[in-house]
């Protein structure tokens, strides 16, 4: 089992694109995806919604910007800027058991924005990731 704790980073200014909350965006991924079954909305200030899938971390990467993109057309919401999914693995116990990102879950950053490549280079993504074993980070763009 694959589960990923979402954050959400919305680099767009634009009342086409609205931020979501939590229970909204864990109703739509689900009710925009056959794959993924199970999501839960997060009382937490950084992390929005827990996913589970049966899917690589890869797969899932990709079958929740798709997820999320038909959510957001569903909505009537503009699609036409980039989208990044930035995932890594937990290796390390949580700080409380109560923590939302829990030992072997991904907390991945579902990133909207006009230019990744400026996007990924203002936070430094390179050296974030070469610090992690390969297996350990994702990055997926579309």
């Amino acid at each position: 089992m694959t589960t990923f704790v979402l954050s959400h980073n919305l680099q767009i200014n634009s009342e086409s694109t609205p931020p979501f909350s939590g229970e909204v965006l864990a109703t739509g991924l689900v009710s925009s995806s056959s794959v993924l079954k199970s999501a839960v909305a997060l009382n937490h200030s950084h992390w929005l919604v827990r996913i589970e899938s049966e899917l690589s971390p890869e797969d899932m990467a990709s079958e929740l910007v798709k997820a999320w993109k038909i959510f957001r057309l569903d909505q009537g919401h503009s699609v036409d800027h980039s989208w990044i999914a930035l995932g890594g693995r937990k290796d390390s116990a949580a700080m409380t058991s109560s923590a939302p990102l829990q030992e072997g879950y991904w907390g991945v950053d579902v990133v909207e924005c006009t230019n990744p490549d400026a996007f990924l280079e203002s936070i430094n993504w390179d050296a974030l990731k070469s610090g992690r074993p390969g297996d350990a980070v994702f990055e997926y763009r579309d």
